[in-house]
């Protein structure tokens, strides 16, 4: 018999695999491949426009080269620092309340006892995160404006005196955009710490009854040392998306009233590219950004590991 040679696997009973026996599930993963292949890693090598002069007339061929130029220009420009500050403080308010407003919401929904009650406040928590940000940016300017129901009822029980301009405040706006999307997510981000609930072993409980411990106290001494490593890995992975503030999100509802307070990255880099035709400018603060993320991600699976001996490889 002749023996395969390439790419030789040893498959769950121990007999050698090769591509000619599972070459249909290969075929079933290039479609996959394809579409990776041709929306990631084709205009990755867009990224040569941030050295360039670039030109669309031009193209990549033929527009100027420039080097470093573009970065130097970026880090001279006044709203550089600010829309890297505002995508900071936004995505790290996002992230902090949505884990920490997750976490509260499984651990009560764990001490719940009805289990069609439980399983019913659950979906009703989890459905907002499957709804478009165009249709709710809609709902929530219509809330928010100044004829809208949120300042109307402020006004009728004597909080205000007159209407706020929520989403046309800089005072305001990035308060609204974090308290907006927690509550869009953070019914889907328990997930995790529903599933980590559910591993504790009852017998730890059982135990804290015995001895007649509260609720309080078993959810202090037993509850929360259960879900410490998972708490501990979602938090170290978050660190990779420490600038992704939510484009969708803030596209939908900022106006430039609010540029100063709401103005992030993603947003700047498609106005600098779609509005005023500085593509080689955008192109430079998009890399910068993905090279920044790029180590935030190393930096996170690095403490994944060590914390939480977490790791993907």
């Amino acid at each position: 018999m002749k023996k395969p040679i390439k790419q030789q696997r040893k498959g769950s009973g121990g007999r050698k695999v090769t591509i000619k026996q599972t070459w249909q599930y290969h075929l079933l993963m290039l479609p996959g491949f394809l579409v990776l292949f041709i929306y990631t890693i084709i205009p990755f090598f867009g990224n040569i426009m941030a050295f360039q002069n670039f030109q669309p007339i031009t193209g990549f061929l033929k527009s100027k080269w420039v080097g470093l130029d573009n970065f130097r220009r970026m880090l001279i420009l006044p709203d550089t620092g600010r829309i890297f500050m505002n995508s900071f403080t936004i995505a790290v308010g996002k992230l902090v309340l949505t884990m920490v407003l997750s976490m509260v919401f499984a651990i009560l929904l764990n001490e719940i006892g009805g289990v069609k009650f439980k399983k019913s406040v659950q979906t009703i928590c989890f459905l907002p995160h499957f709804l478009s940000w165009v249709i709710l940016a809609t709902i929530f300017k219509n809330l928010l404006d100044t004829n809208g129901v949120v300042n109307q009822m402020l006004m009728n029980v004597g909080i205000l005196k007159e209407p706020l301009m929520f989403l046309g405040s800089n005072k305001f706006f990035q308060g609204v955009i974090i308290a907006t999307d927690v509550w869009k997510e953070f019914g889907y981000g328990a997930i995790i710490f529903i599933a980590a609930l559910m591993g504790i072993n009852p017998e730890l409980y059982e135990a804290a009854d015995v001895d007649g411990a509260g609720r309080l106290a078993k959810i202090w001494h037993i509850t929360l040392p259960g879900i410490r490593v998972t708490v501990v890995l979602v938090a170290t992975l978050n660190i990779a998306n420490i600038l992704n503030a939510g484009f969708d999100q803030i596209y939908n509802m900022y106006s430039p009233i609010v540029y100063q307070s709401g103005d992030i990255i993603d947003t700047y880099v498609y106005r600098m590219s779609f509005v005023n035709a500085q593509y080689s400018l955008a192109t430079a603060i998009g890399l910068l950004k993905s090279v920044i993320s790029f180590i935030m991600i190393v930096t996170a699976h690095g403490l994944a590991k060590k914390f939480a001996n977490y790791r993907i490889f």
